[in-house]
């Protein structure tokens, strides 16, 4: 009997993460969801059928740990990670703390390394070609003075990714990110409310509308599918057109 696949989504509770894993259970993996808010992942793992939800914070190192040990115990081998899991934490560069810049880069990438890591042990150790998808975003190509450490992370994101693909190429584990432009989530919630600054959004968009989670959800679940195998190393941006805008047009 052929054992179902299954996956783990970081930052599953909403938004980007739960389309992933969405996406991701249409395509007839089991999935389980990870996330920092307990009240939020539990309600979002009842809703999608997920096998686990679990509480965990991405950038404390003894949680992820422990995360690994418990799904390896109760669940099995993974065979997709879909490392989505992150934060901005918004700030003046002139005055931006080091506990916030600490904060970020243990999230969005210490955490996303830990993961990685782990996860592909496991693949090499049970024998699966699996797939890994690292949630980068358009700020790893260009900036925003305003999240010095989000740009700075997600820029990370996308050689760690690169470094990984490498590494992991001989085992048949494949590597890749997807970098999203502008998503109508929770993230983007103060944008939407602000007339203004969406018109300023949507101007640099040649599309000329905000994405919506599924659609990156979708590019995610291709990624882990055979569909992409010859895929690896790669940062697909999904965006708009925005990364190709040229402003003297």
């Amino acid at each position: 009997m052929t054992q179902t696949p299954l996956a783990l989504i970081t930052g599953g509770a909403q938004g980007i993460g739960y389309a992933c894993a969405e996406a991701l259970k249409e395509d007839g993996f089991d999935v389980i969801l990870a996330d920092i808010n307990a009240e939020g992942v539990a309600e979002a793992g009842d809703k999608l059928g997920a096998v686990a939800a679990i509480t965990c914070d991405m950038g404390d190192v003894s949680q992820i740990e422990a995360m690994f040990a418990r799904i390896a115990e109760d669940h099995g081998p993974l065979s997709a990670l879909v490392n989505n899991a992150g934060v901005a934490m918004p700030g003046d560069f002139l005055s931006y703390d080091l506990e916030s810049w600490e904060r970020v880069i243990d999230i969005n990438l210490r955490g996303v390394f830990l993961a990685t890591q782990t996860a592909a042990r496991s693949m090499v150790e049970n024998g699966i070609e699996g797939a890994i998808v690292n949630m980068s975003s358009i700020n790893a190509q260009v900036a925003i003075p305003a999240i010095p450490a989000y740009c700075a992370s997600k820029g990370g994101v996308m050689q760690l990714t690169k470094a990984a693909s490498l590494a992991l190429a001989k085992h048949n584990i494949r590597v890749n990110a997807v970098g999203p432009g502008s998503i109508d989530t929770e993230m983007m919630a103060g944008v939407n409310a602000n007339p203004e600054a969406f018109k300023v959004a949507m101007s640099r968009t040649p599309l000329g509308r905000a994405g919506s989670a599924r659609e990156i959800g979708d590019v995610v679940a291709f990624l882990c599918s055979k569909k992409a195998s010859y895929i690896t190393g790669e940062t697909i941006y999904v965006d708009g057109g925005r990364l190709g805008l040229n402003y003297t047009c």
